[in-house]
């Protein structure tokens, strides 16, 4: 098999050394490798003498894998994430292609090279770079339609001007908006990939996750019809709170057949709030219980709740972002939520 190469910019360079080491890492010590050429997101290795294509996958979600697979012209032998998904390993793993995550895993089947690996959970602590709940606040706001302005952004989250002025530009030198000449409270910057922008929203969202959750035991024969009747409860308490996830997602765009549990954020800080408002509810904690409550992530997943159904609902790109670490069959819901939404 013969690759041609081609010139490459410091971006692309970058990519491919990433891409490089992360499977110079899972590979055994006596494996011969070495580097032959950059194209594009691709980089070309030798391992033991025979050609590997190796491509990035950015953060290695399904809808990645997938469109990766539907390209038949220019499949690599081993895709290379910062955290492959499990939707996206048994995408690749059905397309005959390896893969390797940032975090060691991986799975490549190459000649006699066979290599499986679980990796290294992620350390919890650690935090995306730029990302705050601040700047997943506005990240939330754009996507359900603000301006890129400090007007547009404040009117819809809440925030003060110096929150939405500093997120908007953490948001700029990511390269996710792009840059007006015109300044000022006004002045429009320009969402530069929207599907980048929700791509990175969501892994940051995954990392940001409150670790405050409390589960409780619920006797609902039907979670959904369970969820209303509680949620007018809360309501006549004065309890603000939005389901997300499977039950989101139910309402927004149906796909799982059945919903067996659900999570609801409430307003609620601490996990002493939270054990109060299952209390005057009439709920109990248990272990594995299928009602999870947590504190409200962002002031912009409570301040864009709408109600639809009987349920108030956090908006869509939250429900989307916790969609996506709920499994495999979470990760197909959130890729047709994220589909049957796209342009809401």
């Amino acid at each position: 098999m013969k690759y041609q190469c081609a010139g490459n910019a410091m971006a692309r360079s970058e990519i491919a050394q990433r891409s490089a080491d992360a499977v110079t890492a899972v590979l055994p010590p006596s494996v011969r490798i070495r580097r032959r050429c950059t194209v594009g997101h691709s980089v070309d290795l030798e391992v033991n003498g025979e050609p590997m294509r190796v491509r990035w996958l950015g953060e290695g979600g399904l809808r990645q894998a997938r469109e990766l697979v539907a390209n038949r012209k220019d499949r690599p032998d081993v895709a290379v994430a910062r955290r492959m998904s499990l939707g996206a390993r048994q995408t690749l793993a059905a397309a005959g292609i390896g893969w390797v995550d940032e975090t060691g895993a991986a799975e490549i089947v190459r000649g006699s090279l066979i290599v499986s690996r679980s990796g290294r959970p992620p350390v919890s602590s650690r935090k995306p770079p730029h990302w705050t709940p601040a700047v997943l606040a506005v990240a939330e706001a754009l996507l359900c339609g603000a301006r890129a302005t400090v007007g547009s952004v404040q009117e819809t989250s809440g925030l003060s001007t110096g929150s939405v002025t500093n997120a908007l530009r953490t948001l700029t030198e990511l390269g996710i908006l792009s840059a007006a000449a015109r300044r000022g409270r006004n002045a429009a910057r320009q969402i530069a990939d929207r599907d980048r922008l929700l791509d990175a929203y969501a892994a940051a969202a995954a990392a940001l996750m409150p670790t405050t959750a409390l589960t409780v035991g619920v006797t609902w024969r039907d979670p959904m019809v369970g969820l209303i009747r509680i949620g007018q409860q809360w309501d006549r308490s004065g309890f603000s709170w939005a389901a997300t996830g499977t039950a989101a997602a139910a309402v927004l765009a149906p796909y799982l057949t059945t919903v067996t549990s659900s999570e609801v954020y409430v307003e609620a800080k601490t996990s002493a709030a939270l054990e109060w408002v299952a209390a005057k509810s009439g709920l109990r904690p248990i272990d594995g219980g299928r009602l999870t409550l947590r504190p409200f992530p962002t002031v912009t997943a409570e301040r864009l709740a709408t109600a639809e159904h009987g349920l108030r609902l956090v908006p869509w790109p939250r429900a989307y972002a916790d969609l996506r670490v709920a499994g495999v069959r979470g990760e197909e819901a959130a890729e047709h939520l994220r589909d049957t939404l796209r342009g809401r």
